[in-house]
């Protein structure tokens, strides 16, 4: 087991962590707000999303894309100033969730598929991929729930979290970015994977909400490292810092608006791995 220590705190809701020319790019979904903080956890900027961010990811001219989840959109720009990118409500007719942007530009969009906060039953939903002109293309269907995605370096393979079918999903890409060979990546019973990474051994780091952790997996299911998070959920992680091997949690109490805005319990904790990043990996 390994432990984590807080490096920030204050926030409603934080998600979709990202490592970023140095910094550590964060989603506060229920506050609407990317906080940009510094590998110690000091809060270097912060910019409105409306409608709740989600996934992150850069373009090859370095402007940012970010999911707005309540605008079933995706916004292009930077912190001073998004722009609409790609509508997505004839698509996702539920929230608009997380994102992977691969080295050329196309944008691989899931979304939750079904009213959870309304109690609905899991209903499964597709993966979107917007091209380089931001045009949307279905690319994969029937998955449960797919959350956190990450792209192989050498970009030929897409793995995705379904979180309540307790697996990670792999899939080749193709040269237009399609999708083919879908296979199991690793069966996590007991387990509901939320963000994931991917370290420079092939293995993903997958947030486990409801166990209060955060797993290192082996392709098959062999669970190698555990971080442990006191007393909230891990919602997802994300690797950084100078060499790498900084391991980022979001955490956060599960619970729904109001409360997460009243309670702002929710934090970034921190633990050192024995594995960097994969360079060159998405996100």
């Amino acid at each position: 087991m390994i432990a984590a220590r807080t490096i920030a705190s204050g926030f409603a809701y934080p998600e979709g962590p990202r490592w970023h020319d140095g910094q550590l790019w964060v989603a506060d979904q229920h506050d609407e707000t990317v906080h940009i903080l510094a590998a110690d956890g000091l809060r270097v900027d912060s910019f409105h999303v409306a409608g709740g961010p989600s996934g992150m990811g850069w373009l090859p001219d370095g402007d940012l894309l970010v999911v707005s989840m309540e605008g079933h959109r995706l916004l292009r720009g930077d912190r001073a100033g998004l722009a609409p990118y790609c509508e997505l409500g004839d698509i996702h007719h539920h929230l608009t969730n997380e994102m992977v942007v691969d080295s050329a530009g196309r944008a691989y969009v899931g979304n939750i598929g079904f009213d959870f906060e309304a109690g609905d039953p899991v209903t499964p939903t597709m993966l979107v991929m917007v091209d380089t002109a931001g045009a949307p293309r279905i690319v994969a269907e029937d998955l449960v729930c797919p959350n956190g995605t990450v792209i192989t370096p050498d970009g030929k393979t897409l793995i995705i979290a379904e979180s309540l079918a307790n697996r990670l999903t792999a899939f080749d890409i193709t040269g237009d970015g399609s999708l083919s060979n879908r296979r199991v990546f690793a069966q996590l019973p007991g387990h509901i994977p939320d963000g994931i990474c991917l370290d420079a051994e092939g293995c993903v780091w997958a947030a486990s909400p409801f166990t209060n952790s955060v797993v290192r997996t082996h392709e098959g299911g062999q669970i190698t490292d555990t971080v442990t998070i006191d007393g909230a959920g891990a919602f997802a992680c994300m690797l950084g810092g100078v060499d790498g091997r900084d391991l980022y949690v979001c955490v956060a109490n599960p619970s729904m608006r109001p409360d997460t805005l009243t309670m702002r319990g929710g934090r970034i904790d921190v633990a050192r791995v024995s594995v960097p990043a994969a360079t060159g990996a998405r996100p």
